[in-house]
């Protein structure tokens, strides 16, 4: 069971923020060890065949998974006020959904390149093309829904230190 603090960080232990601080690097660990098997399973792709392309779907899984997984959460009394999509929730569920949706998007990709790696199976090109794009665009997902949580975050604290200001 995962424990969300409901205290900024500045106010939480330091074993909880060397706790939170291990569990993001472990995500990214995760996050790059998903580009590391998609890249191995699509290597005879000749863009993603070379040093500096596999380090860069590395990194980019590191990244999509460190922003988009553990995602801030709104002060408790500005989550009410974010705008309903039509009875859908707020913003911030989109957000959500678009982060979960990315995780399984990389998650699939590299499901399935760790099979076919396993089990010694040579991916067609079109496959390991479409195993690698799935793989780009959950991590685009991910890195996307993170730093449109932070832009979000800040702004409610922006708005929050404003009104404190003016009453």
């Amino acid at each position: 069971m995962i424990i969300k603090p409901n205290e900024s960080w500045h106010t939480r232990s330091t074993l909880s923020r060397l706790a939170h601080v291990l569990e993001r690097i472990g995500l990214a660990l995760v996050g790059a060890a998903c580009g590391l098997f998609v890249a191995e399973a699509s290597r005879f792709i000749e863009l993603i065949g070379s040093a500096e392309a596999v380090l860069a779907m590395i990194i980019y899984g590191a990244t999509g998974f460190y922003l988009g997984i553990d995602l801030p959460q709104a002060p408790p009394d500005h989550r009410t006020h974010l705008p309903l999509w039509h009875g859908l929730g707020t913003s911030a569920d989109m957000v959500e959904l678009l982060t979960a949706a990315g995780t399984f998007l990389t998650s699939v990709a590299a499901m399935a390149s760790v099979s076919s790696i396993v089990l010694g199976e040579t991916l067609g090109a079109g496959t390991a093309g479409i195993i690698c794009l799935s793989w780009a665009i959950g991590a685009t997902m991910q890195t996307g829904a993170g730093i449109i949580a932070r832009i979000m975050i800040g702004r409610a604290v922006k708005t929050a230190k404003l009104a404190l200001f003016f009453r």
